[in-house]
């Protein structure tokens, strides 16, 4: 029996979705929206979550490079799946962020760092890998929601850079340089993964199971700019930011705007997939890549309401916390069972039985 379970989890591990981060990036947004709100017991629950979900996520990857180096490589050059390698940029910087409001700043930094570092080569070598380097074509065919996931964490980068920015010494011209770079790379990323998105979605088929939750990235992209824009705003000793505070402070509104009409548009989406079509419902990691985009939608209706003094916008945030929450405990179940049934079972995974 032990050498049966050993062999599932092995048979997991090599399969592994780049994307699995993703619980990281919900479980810490959603705690930084709670902590915002004023309830720390569950904001401190959901952050140990996060730190748990981070530090097995990323062993898991780690032994699946060392173990399953074929298949971990081959994701990093299949244009459908390798852009799920950056939700580890944007997971490190939600961390860094939740962390940092406990107090914990060496960590925060350190996080950062990582985050900030990894993300820069992965910049550079994971499109190419993906998109550009293959010989096969048209790649276009292979764009998805996934691909919105390198604007989050190029705007993860920006966020964390200007709220360590508030309380630097000496490096802070060189954050809010940073906070600036990033942010204004992330709305040109946003730019072209929309429009790629869009023209594989008008020149290709789309199957109903073609549309996953992986879409709702989407609107999350456009909420981490506006989250991004608020804390940037907030730098206002940055000559960098005083020269463009006043786009800045447009984009923040016109991007919350844009991702309030995104909701009712992935909520049919949704709908006409699983209802319509009856695509049989199961677990799959882009479940998180929902619920992450439902948590970044409250936080950055919480932080643009107080900043920009909109009370509407920010009431709107923290009724959102409490549907990503229960759209997060809903899918965190639905996982243990699926784990329970495959890994510790050994069932045979049976679409629309999970």
């Amino acid at each position: 029996m032990i050498e049966r379970v050993s062999t599932r989890v092995d048979r997991a591990v090599t399969s592994l979705a780049p994307g699995y981060f993703a619980i990281t990036m919900a479980s810490g947004i959603i705690s930084v929206g709670s902590h915002l709100e004023g309830y720390e017991a569950i904001s401190l629950c959901l952050m140990w979550f996060a730190i748990a979900s981070f530090v097995v996520v990323l062993a898991l990857t780690a032994t699946r490079f060392v173990r399953h180096r074929p298949e971990f490589l081959a994701d990093f050059t299949d244009a459908r799946r390798g852009f799920g390698y950056f939700t580890f940029i944007a997971a490190a910087n939600v961390l860094a962020v939740r962390v940092g409001m406990h107090g914990e700043r060496t960590l925060m930094i350190v996080l950062f760092t990582i985050a900030a570092i990894t993300g820069l080569g992965l910049s550079y070598a994971l499109p190419w890998s993906a998109v550009l380097g293959q010989t096969m074509r048209p790649v276009l065919a292979s764009a998805n929601g996934s691909w919105f996931v390198w604007v989050v964490a190029s705007q993860s980068v920006a966020t964390v850079a200007a709220v360590i920015e508030r309380d630097a010494g000496s490096g802070r011209d060189a954050l809010s340089l940073v906070a600036m770079l990033s942010w204004s790379v992330g709305l040109f990323l946003y730019g072209a993964a929309g429009i790629l998105v869009a023209l594989r979605m008008l020149l290709y088929d789309l199957r109903p199971a073609d549309l996953t939750e992986s879409y709702w990235v989407a609107m999350g992209a456009c909420a981490i700019t506006v989250l991004a824009s608020t804390r940037i705003l907030i730098m206002t000793d940055a000559p960098v930011v005083r020269a463009a505070a006043g786009l800045i402070a447009g984009v923040a509104v016109v991007f919350w705007a844009f991702a309030t009409w995104l909701v009712p548009v992935l909520i049919a989406e949704t709908w006409w997939r699983y209802w319509h079509h009856r695509v049989p419902w199961r677990y799959d990691e882009a479940l998180w890549s929902m619920v992450f985009p439902l948590g970044m939608y409250a936080v950055a209706a919480i932080d643009l309401g107080r900043v920009e003094r909109l009370p509407v916008i920010e009431n709107i945030g923290s009724v959102e916390s409490w549907v990503a929450l229960a759209v997060f405990v809903y899918v965190f179940g639905a996982m243990c069972v699926h784990v329970t049934n495959t890994v510790f079972r050994g069932h045979t995974v049976n679409p629309g039985a999970d």
